[in-house]
């Protein structure tokens, strides 16, 4: 590998250093709930955006949800 390329951009890395602080699974799976709430909380409020902008509504979430998105088998 090149000197200065890595195969992880600096948020995985500075990912990587925090998880390194995780001794126990408990203390592990708290740094994961604390990202999954993170997260959770930046799609709410892209969709909130995006609602608030008029480009999606119920009846967008209701297509979503009756959608049928499975890849169908071939014999």
């Amino acid at each position: 590998m090149e000197q200065g390329i890595s195969a992880f951009n600096p948020m995985q890395i500075q990912l990587l250093r925090m998880f390194s602080y995780a001794k126990t699974e408990e203390e592990m799976k708290v740094i994961q709930s604390a990202l999954c709430d993170y997260f959770f909380k930046k799609v709410e409020e892209g969709m909130d955006s995006l609602e608030m902008q008029g480009l999606w509504g119920k009846e967008h979430s209701e297509a979503v949800l009756h959608e049928h998105l499975r890849t169908p088998y071939n014999n």
